[in-house]
């Protein structure tokens, strides 16, 4: 859905061919940058990780360069380079508003958010990126005033996700001064692995360094957070924003949705993998469908008089549903996301003990009551759900992200790689005709990151 707000925008096209500086790598939804490397002097900043081995980074840089900066730079001109990854759910799907449990990773694709300061503080606020209605090979530039940078005006496009970040640190004290920026990232679009979470928490982080501040990492995700709801339109909880912050490598993140904790669950073993395939069916999470499954869970609280469902037991909600005056609908709602709460707990045990046809079984479990109790797949994750399960050394498989499109995450055998992805392949070809999926065999990454870069 990022993609398709970044459409919508207004932005004056630059018309510059990027051909010689961008090879773009289409495949499906995802839009990939392959470029040649840059060898930059790095300079570490706040003590964070490096995020220099990622292409966006560099991909921005040089966009940053070309198309918003005077090219009379020194040796000693920087930039703040900031990254913050995408994230796949492994299990605990819708629950995160519930209050439940939930189990994601960081997957290794990042957007990247490079920029400078502007010489003046009334100087427009300007970013660079990509023109994904040309393939990625041109540029969209934006510009604002102070005044206009900082308005909730509506439609929704892609830089609320920006503006509304800057906006929420201001009115927390934080002045946010006019900057230079390109973005440039390499997570699907529309593919339920959180563009959008990946892009308000790089903003937060590279205006966290502009800034000279620092807001602790569950404040960010809850500012985060706090932009979809007032920016963007979109009731979700804090998964997508939590697991950008804290992803750690080689770690899956058992987030506590009520409390904001989190226990790491370690991914040493390499005899196994998650494979993401994407369906290349897009989802909009603000077309409507989203609020309503809320406003259904949120119906059921007040009928039970609780606030949340993570409140809620599968024996009470059965013996008392009829007696509290829950619709059918509502039912099928509560039963999909009070099982799926514990499922989580489950899977989390599974997988630290390396029981993976236990956990394989609550991620089939999983899939089919998203499908038929909260009502959110659709016939293009089903059949590719279908064809995983039905492969050689498939533990499970389940959508995951909102639904209505996007991927799903399935839990193999690593030897089995080839086979599984061509056995999928086949499945789709002839049960979906004329759109190929695309597959992404991700390890947990590092969360968000920033670091000075020079620019001569």
């Amino acid at each position: 859905h990022l993609q398709a707000a970044m459409a919508s925008g207004s932005a004056s096209n630059s018309g510059t061919n990027m051909a010689s500086l961008l090879a773009h790598v289409a495949s499906g939804a995802t839009a990939l940058y392959a470029l040649s490397k840059l060898l930059n002097k790095k300079e570490k900043s706040r003590g964070v990780a490096s995020a220099w081995t990622n292409e966006p980074v560099e991909g921005a840089i040089r966009m940053l360069k070309r198309h918003l900066l005077d090219q009379n730079l020194t040796t000693d001109s920087k930039a703040i380079a900031a990254t913050a990854p995408g994230r796949v759910n492994l299990i605990g799907e819708h629950v995160d508003y519930n209050m439940g449990f939930v189990m994601p990773i960081a997957i290794n694709k990042f957007t990247a958010f490079v920029g400078v300061k502007a010489k003046s503080d009334d100087s427009a606020f300007e970013i660079a990126i990509p023109d994904y209605e040309k393939g990625g090979d041109s540029v969209k530039l934006y510009s604002w005033s102070r005044e206009d940078f900082f308005k909730n005006e509506r439609p929704v496009c892609w830089h609320h996700y920006v503006r509304g970040v800057a906006a929420l640190l201001e009115r927390r004290g934080i002045k946010v001064p006019a900057f230079k920026a390109a973005i440039v990232g390499n997570v699907p679009q529309g593919g339920g692995l959180s563009s959008s979470a990946s892009l308000e928490v790089a903003t937060a982080t590279f205006l966290e360094n502009l800034c000279k501040t620092q807001l602790a990492p569950i404040e960010k995700a809850k500012l985060c957070q706090e932009v979809e709801h007032k920016w963007c339109d979109v009731p979700c909880g804090i998964m997508d924003q939590f697991a950008s912050v804290f992803g750690q490598e080689k770690t899956a993140m058992l987030i506590d949705c009520k409390s904001l904790t989190m226990e790491a669950v370690p991914i040493r073993d390499s005899s196994v993998a998650f494979l993401i395939v994407n369906s290349n069916v897009k989802h909009a999470l603000v077309d409507g469908a989203y609020k309503k499954r809320k406003a259904a869970c949120d119906a059921v609280c007040a009928k039970f008089d609780i606030c949340s469902l993570r409140e809620l037991s599968s024996d009470t909600l059965e013996n008392e549903w009829k007696s509290k005056g829950l619709t059918e609908t509502e039912l099928r709602r509560a039963r999909h996301v009070v099982t799926e709460i514990e499922r989580t707990s489950k899977a989390a045990i599974c997988l630290k003990n390396n029981e993976y046809k236990k956990m394989g079984k609550l991620m089939n479990e999983s899939h089919a009551s998203l499908r038929d109790l909260y009502e959110v797949s659709c016939k293009e994750l089903d059949v590719l759900v279908g064809a995983a399960q039905a492969s050689e050394g498939v533990y499970g498989a389940r959508m995951t992200g909102a639904g209505f499109g996007g991927s799903i995450v399935v839990l193999i055998r690593s030897d089995q790689l080839d086979a599984i992805q061509n056995n999928i392949q086949a499945e789709y070809a002839q049960k979906v005709p004329g759109i190929t999926p695309t597959f992404l065999s991700s390890p947990a990454a590092e969360g968000a990151a920033a670091e000075w870069v020079n620019l001569a």
